[in-house]
């Protein structure tokens, strides 16, 4: 990835995933396959690299 600033399609996709998984998993209805698959999304490569590469740039949250 060379400008995480522009990312591909595909990374959009993955982090539109991790959000409906997310609010997936909290509501009523939460099923333990919500946080199978936001693991799954998490550990994706590009995913591991985007964020790694924004968190460079100071633009996501210091995690405690």
């Amino acid at each position: 990835m060379t400008n995480p600033l522009k990312p591909s399609t595909l990374l959009l996709i993955k982090l539109g995933s991790i959000i409906v998984h997310m609010e997936e998993k909290a509501s009523a209805k939460g099923h333990w396959m919500d946080q199978h698959a936001l693991d799954t999304v998490r550990n994706d490569p590009e995913v591991v690299e985007w964020l790694d590469q924004m968190t460079k740039l100071a633009l996501l949250p210091v995690k405690r």
